[in-house]
């Protein structure tokens, strides 16, 4: 009851951490279980192109006849992973350059003008030259959209290990001879943990949109792939015949990254202890 009850409180003091969790949670347990709880993504049925939401198909069906439910189902499993593999992707590479950046200025001279020059090629066009240059698959679009997250996890560390690195508790771990490896990782790494899970929700949302958007172009995941980008394109011209082909996984789209957001939201308020006091 004891443990509830402190949900509970957590739940009133944080609710926009519950409210994207839950969203979160409510999609990707979908997600999980699609086999299960939709149909084919694949097959279609001429016969059944077009048809409107009905017992038989919840959200209808597409220009093929597919049923929109199963793939709209199935394309949450792309959409999460994406995301979820992007902010891992880039909090590891990012996180490790920040570290290094921030504690030796001879690798900050050097890396850090790296990253600026990957920030200045737009995140769009690397991907798709990416996509064009190694073929069209979920893997490289994780890449894709990593690459250019890498620097603004980059920075982020990079500040929060150079305000910290010469406070006393560093500087005494330093002078009684602790190595390198285990002063980073002991006690200036646990200082980035915070800003980092925050900045990995907005890389999540932002992934997420991304493959959206290159799915829509026909740079994204291959046609046989259901996702919610390539299932806006393939049915964007039936818009006035069939809405439901376009509006179910562009709403799905915006639920998801709303929730994210939500969630990225409510971590930054109950990690931050100034903003976490005032609450």
């Amino acid at each position: 009851m004891s443990t509830l009850a402190a949900m509970l409180r957590g739940m009133r003091r944080y609710p926009t951490v519950a409210v994207g969790g839950v969203l979160i949670a409510i999609i990707a347990l979908a997600a999980l279980l699609a086999p299960w709880i939709a149909g084919d993504p694949l097959g279609f049925e001429p016969v059944n192109r077009l048809k409107p939401p009905s017992a038989e198909f919840w959200l209808g069906t597409d220009s093929l006849g597919r049923d929109v439910y199963a793939r709209l189902v199935h394309g949450a499993r792309i959409s999460l992973f994406v995301g979820l593999a992007v902010a891992v992707m880039a909090v590891a590479a990012g996180g490790l350059a920040g570290l290094l950046a921030g504690y030796f200025p001879r690798v900050d001279a050097v890396l850090m003008r790296v990253m600026d020059g990957v920030m200045a090629i737009p995140s769009i066009l690397l991907a798709i030259a990416l996509v064009a240059l190694l073929g069209a698959s979920v893997k490289v679009v994780i890449v894709a959209i990593a690459i250019p997250e890498i620097p603004r996890v980059c920075r982020l560390v990079r500040s929060v290990v150079l305000s910290v690195r010469n406070l006393p508790y560093v500087e005494a771990a330093r002078s009684n001879g602790t190595r390198v490896v285990r002063l980073l990782w002991r006690h200036i790494l646990p200082s980035t943990v915070a800003p980092v899970i925050v900045q990995a929700t907005y890389i999540c949302a932002s992934a997420i949109l991304v493959e959206a958007g290159l799915s829509f172009l026909g740079a994204g995941t291959p046609p046989e792939f259901p996702t919610w980008g390539n299932m806006i394109a393939s049915n964007r011209m039936f818009l006035m015949l069939a809405p439901w082909t376009v509006f179910a996984p562009g709403l799905c789209l915006a639920i998801v990254v709303l929730a994210v957001n939500l969630l990225g939201d409510g971590l930054r308020d109950r990690l931050d202890p100034r903003i976490s006091r005032s609450l």
